[in-house]
């Protein structure tokens, strides 16, 4: 794609919601900044439909809105690097066709990078938003904060557990020629895995002043409609264990398997011991709550 004054690439992946995409399109239209450019990555999903929500808007925001449509769905990463290779701005975000933007999100986020040229990219303060699907419409049933007591992003807390969802973090696109692309061979938590790369060299900022991203999460939805949350469950637990076992591999080939195997007898001594100690308490408590009810029954 050619660009010229854009300076942020939306990647927006879908796949047979035509609803969702509609939505997510205006979402971004509304962004109070103005350079961008997207590009609809279509993971074998009905090409048709997806055209006719791209005609469908008005110029000259169609026509900074390019398509690709894959004849074969060949996953989230390889559809996220489809979309990242067509583009050639500074910044990128991955937009999934299901969540949504504060409007001021683009802009605040690319003033942060510009004041922070330290920080590889910038995570928004984001809440989880419950709806569900009526038919032909979506229905929002509550909401709450992602990680509301978080401050920053560390490499620390990365290693526990992802803390951040992609429709939240505009990043730097010099970082996949430093760092590489997601990884194709991973179809769930690839943008943890991808992270975990940046975090090792880098910083990444937290813009905690406000909610500007929302992750939309639809409970009991199945198939195309459903969030990937829930959908690919089974998937992340997957992905996430093989992730960290090649970590652990690649440790041990280069510094010997004597700290795993410590750690690994110490953690489960550990929780043995608080295990103990629990049922101990809970012991306790029940003869203290005995001997109380039969001092009651004495009086």
């Amino acid at each position: 794609m050619p660009e010229t004054s854009a300076r942020v690439g939306i990647v927006v992946r879908t796949k047979d919601r035509p609803m969702f995409l509609e939505r997510a399109l205006a979402d971004i239209r509304r962004q109070t900044m103005h350079a961008w450019r997207a590009v609809v990555v279509n993971d074998g999903g009905d090409a048709a439909a997806v055209d006719r929500v791209v005609q469908g808007l008005p110029e000259p925001d169609r026509a900074r809105i390019a398509v690709i449509h894959r004849t074969e769905g060949l996953g989230r990463s390889a559809a996220a690097n489809a979309g990242v290779l067509a583009l050639q701005t500074e910044f990128v975000v991955l937009h999934d066709d299901d969540d949504l933007w504060d409007p001021t999100f683009l802009e605040a986020s690319v003033a942060w990078l510009d004041r922070e040229p330290a920080d590889a990219g910038v995570v928004s303060r984001t809440e989880i938003v419950y709806e569900r699907v009526e038919g032909d419409r979506v229905v929002e049933t509550g909401r709450e904060p992602f990680w509301g007591e978080m401050t920053r992003i560390t490499y620390a807390d990365m290693l526990q557990v992802n803390r951040f969802v992609p429709i939240a973090y505009v990043y730097r696109r010099q970082l996949h020629d430093e760092v590489g692309l997601y990884r194709e061979d991973v179809h769930a938590a690839e943008d943890w895995e991808f992270n975990l790369r940046v975090l090792r060299l880098h910083t990444i900022g937290y813009a905690s002043d406000r909610v500007r991203a929302y992750w939309m999460q639809r409970r009991g939805q199945e198939g195309v409609l459903g969030n990937s949350m829930f959908v690919l469950a089974d998937e992340h637990d997957r992905y996430d264990r093989m992730i960290r076992d090649e970590a652990l591999r690649s440790y041990v080939a280069a510094n010997g398997d004597g700290l795993p195997l410590y750690l690994a007898r110490f953690v489960q001594d550990e929780v043995e011991r608080q295990l103990a100690a629990q049922r101990s308490l809970g012991r306790y408590a029940t003869e203290a709550a005995r001997k109380g009810w039969r001092r009651l029954r004495g009086r």
